[in-house]
């Protein structure tokens, strides 16, 4: 996150726009989330942009920096922005976020979770997702779980 440590050393904590892309990684039935080193809550694997990368480029290396699996193929689920996505971290940076969900089904590797950002990394029966996920995640799990509903 070097872009965004750097602008803030010039803006400080007030709130910043901040363009990211998360990860829905999907097996048999089960989704995966990590629990947040910053906040111990449960949210998906994912972060932010930075220059000159696409949203999927963010998805894909924040995928395997935090979990150390690689995607093989991602679909954009939705983009999400808004009130519901202002978020003040624990250490008092407040954030406006922009973020690409996407949905990834076809993935390798072995779990290998990043310890400055990662507590536990667990696979969820998506009828039984935790109650106390991040809030900037809600709204991608609400939509995901939203559509496989119908």
């Amino acid at each position: 996150m070097g872009y965004i440590m750097d602008l803030r050393k010039i803006v400080g904590t007030r709130p910043i726009i901040m363009a990211g892309a998360c990860v829905l990684l999907i097996r048999d039935g089960t989704l995966l989330l990590e629990k947040r080193t910053d906040n111990g809550l449960w949210g998906l694997p994912g972060g932010s942009l930075e220059p000159g990368e696409t949203m999927e480029e963010v998805a894909v290396r924040e995928l395997y920096e935090e979990t150390g699996l690689r995607a093989k193929s991602l679909e954009l689920m939705n983009v999400f922005s808004g009130e519901d996505l202002y978020y003040k971290y624990p250490h008092g940076d407040e954030v406006y976020n922009v973020v690409a969900a996407y949905i990834c089904n076809e993935f390798d590797g072995s779990i290998k979770k990043d310890h400055r950002e990662v507590d536990e990394i667990k696979f969820f029966n998506i009828n039984n997702i935790p109650k106390n996920i991040s809030p900037p995640d809600k709204p991608a799990i609400q939509e995901f779980l939203r559509r496989i509903e119908m």
